[in-house]
């Protein structure tokens, strides 16, 4: 080829790629400006805002820092917590030009993560100054409390190599690996036999170390428990608070190894990121220890203050937006928690976390032969059947009769389709949502076959159908609603493959609405109708321990799940979401009614009640049950007519919703409890009432008889789990999310 033409052909290439470059670039200018308000500016200022180069997608400051640096002098840089951009300032606009033309599309690579920076100008960087968010009253943290000397002795004195230590109780757990001294810390029940010490007492050489505590006030008596954790990178423990009744109020926890950050939540939704440092002393006292949750999010990077060379490194909660924040890779870290048994019952001022004045702290016991967590695809779809499937088949009716008030927000979201959109209504239920806007044409599909006998009852176009492998066509629908259905899936990889199959169903600018139950039922310091429910039927007590009532609602749709566990958010699209909950020994712990929740994956109980007997545990508003059901069989029932049930549903979505946070359709039945009330007079009357024999059903004995408890399995979701969930599909992008009533729910638009 001719030299000339050869290098005309090399120019065309170069505009094709330099034209792409700039096509991506608006299209992360109009991203950022559409979900975070940010606006760029068409002229070269001093100021970039660096699109993909943030904390959020796994960008290190050092890495990012390095490549601005060699474009020119930087005044700053800052990097938000949790957002996938980072903005830089310039000490001059040459610089910034510089960047600008030499940056833009280029690979950055950060370890094993591979991001390409887009950089656009802004006029200014603003960025609200956060005070540093103080850590809870009663908590201490004391960096470099044992020496290294003293640190080696102490990791030397635990011998990991056993396999089956009765004297020192060793497990190997999910995401840990734990010993006990002095006594064993029981996880089927969250306590200790206080009768039965271990052989072998606290390590002897703990005794200088805790001699020193006791002398610098830190605690006011010797300890005579230990739990040793050991976890590995990527490794942690859910959020909990460690029983009232089995320990006295100071807890000690030191921390060996590598960092970590350690989450502490309010009831009231306040959460405060703790970074330990290795060698440090955290203490836990009064309410950081008796009503703030703790636990560490398994993720193999956190966001960490950066280290200053010329100060030392911030190791409190000073997180915020305006922070010098980087990435700090995980290592192996172990914690030895000290602990003192408790010998008579708790009297502390926090009552709805102590289980000693009637509030239930951890998580209830296993029914017999509970389930294990899921840990290979085989498990999961087992688990589901048993513990998902066949439970809505048998209370379908029964759990129709408690779900016919649609939420406001869900409506909404429906009345806002153009007139004659397509929309699938992937886990239906008893068709609750395809009646609300007539306008559309709708059809729904659940796992339940019972649940979709009664959608035809109703006069709804329904099918049976799994949510991972719905038989309609790519592409064919407008809208997509999932409604407390994702919850039921077992693992993350299903949970992925739930809302991928809902993006597949989407024509390119349709949009899905998803709703899952909530971890945080408290939520801006407001309770979520569940609770509230509970505490009119409990005054005074916000957390009854054996609250067997069947009168309550789930945050939409089902019955509150308890959350107590350890979890942290992973936010970075590199890596696959973890599964952040802890269970019971590796055992699925039973959910009490009307509680907080103390675990991410759990059993929630269904009470299939008869005659004047109220129904499941997600029954709200039980005061208001007789005029309800009476309102219901006149305005809706199982009214074969599509547009009575419209109408009625309609009217309902101007009422205040009812925590219901529960689509049947785990692996594909989808059920909704928004207004789970029923009336007194319900009696089981279909095919789907058949109990059938399974491990999920309990028998609990009342005063009429036995009555059957069937257990669903759930996995509550934290904040930002969901979007992070999203955000992993390709060719979607989440246009807003929200907290409804104890639920998560987002708005998902395909691209």
């Amino acid at each position: 080829m001719d030299p000339s033409v050869e290098n005309s052909v090399k120019a065309v290439r170069r505009s094709k790629e330099e034209k792409k470059v700039l096509r991506k670039q608006l299209k992360a200018s109009h991203t950022l400006l559409k979900h975070e308000g940010i606006s760029t500016a068409p002229q070269p200022t001093k100021s970039l805002v660096v699109a993909n180069g943030g904390l959020g997608n796994g960008v290190g400051r050092e890495e990012l820092s390095t490549v601005l640096k060699e474009m020119g002098e930087v005044e700053t840089l800052l990097m938000p917590p949790q957002k996938p951009y980072a903005f830089v300032t310039y000490r001059s606009e040459e610089s910034a030009q510089r960047a600008h033309v030499h940056l833009n599309g280029q690979k950055l690579q950060c370890g094993e993560n591979s991001v390409t920076l887009y950089l656009s100008y802004v006029d200014s960087v603003t960025c609200e100054e956060e005070n540093s968010v103080p850590l809870p009253e009663g908590l201490l943290l004391v960096e470099d409390f044992v020496s290294p000397e003293e640190e080696a002795l102490l990791l030397a004195a635990i011998d990991w190599s056993s396999t089956n230590d009765d004297v020192t109780a060793q497990k190997a757990l999910k995401h840990r690996r734990v010993k006990h001294f002095g006594f064993e810390f029981r996880y089927d029940n969250n306590n200790v036999d206080k009768d039965k010490p271990l052989p072998a007492g606290l390590p002897e050489d703990c005794l200088p170390v805790l001699e020193r505590c006791v002398r610098n006030g830190h605690i006011n008596i010797m300890p005579d428990q230990l739990t040793v954790n050991q976890y590995e990178s990527g490794q942690g423990i859910p959020p909990h608070v460690d029983t009232h009744s089995a320990f006295e109020d100071t807890i000690l926890s030191l921390s060996l190894g590598a960092k970590t950050v350690m989450e502490f939540r309010h009831p009231d939704g306040r959460l405060v990121p703790v970074v330990l440092p290795g060698r440090s002393l955290l203490v836990m006292k009064g309410e950081s220890r008796y009503l703030w949750t703790h636990g560490i999010t398994p993720r193999k990077f956190d966001v960490v203050p950066a280290c200053d060379p010329e100060s030392p490194a911030h190791t409190t909660s000073d997180l915020g937006p305006n922070r010098n924040l980087t990435l700090s890779k995980r290592g192996t870290r172990t914690s030895f928690t000290f602990r003192k048994i408790r010998h008579e019952l708790c009297r502390c001022a926090f009552p709805s976390t102590c289980d000693s004045q009637g509030a239930a702290s951890a998580p209830s016991p296993s029914p017999p032969s509970a389930p294990s967590i899921p840990c290979c695809h085989a498990d999961a779809t087992r688990l589901e059947e048993e513990y998902v499937h066949r439970v809505y088949d048998a209370i379908a009716s029964h759990f129709s009769s408690t779900r016919h008030s649609p939420w406001p927000r869900v409506c909404h979201f429906l009345s806002s389709l153009s007139p004659g959109s397509v929309l699938a209504d992937v886990g239906c239920g008893n068709g609750k949502y395809l009646g609300v806007n007539p306008e559309l044409i709708a059809v729904g599909c659940d796992r339940s076959s019972a649940l979709v006998q009664i959608c035809a009852e109703r006069g709804f176009q329904a099918f049976v159908s799994d949510a991972l492998s719905v038989p309609l066509r790519t592409a064919s629908c407008d809208a997509c609603i999932s409604i407390a259905v994702i919850h039921h899936f077992s693992t993350q990889e299903r949970r992925l493959a739930a809302v991928r199959e809902l993006v597949r169903l989407l024509r390119p600018g349709g949009r899905a609405l998803i709703y899952v139950w909530a971890f945080e039922q408290e939520y801006n310091k407001q309770r979520s109708k569940y609770l509230k429910e509970q505490n009119k039927e409990h005054p005074g007590n916000l957390s009854p321990i054996n609250d067997t009532s069947d009168g309550i609602q789930e945050p939409h749709g089902k019955a509150r799940m308890h959350t107590s566990r350890h979890l942290e958010d992973n936010y970075r699209p590199g890596d696959s979401v973890q599964d952040v909950s802890k269970v019971i020994d590796g055992k699925l712990s039973v959910h009490t009614n009307r509680t907080a929740f103390n675990t991410q994956d759990l059993l929630v109980p269904w009470h299939l009640k008869e005659g004047k007997r109220q129904g499941g545990e997600e029954s709200g508003e039980s005061g208001k049950k007789d005029k309800r059901k009476e309102k219901s069989k006149k305005t809706s029932g199982n009214s074969s007519s599509p547009s009575s049930v419209s109408s009625k549903t309609r009217l309902d979505c101007n009422r205040d919703p009812s925590p219901v946070f529960d689509s049947s359709m785990s692996s594909g039945s989808g059920l909704d409890t928004s207004d789970a009330t029923q009336g007194p007079d319900f009696k089981p009357k279909s095919s789907g009432d058949t109990i059938k024999k399974s491990s999920s059903i309990l028998k609990s004995e009342s005063e009429s008889g036995p009555v059957p408890v069937f257990h669903r399995y759930y996995h509550v979701f934290q904040q930002g789990e969901l979007e992070q969930l999203c955000v992993q599909v390709a060719g979607v992008k989440v246009q807003s999310s929200y907290h409804d009533q104890g639920n998560w729910c987002a708005v998902l638009e395909k691209e």
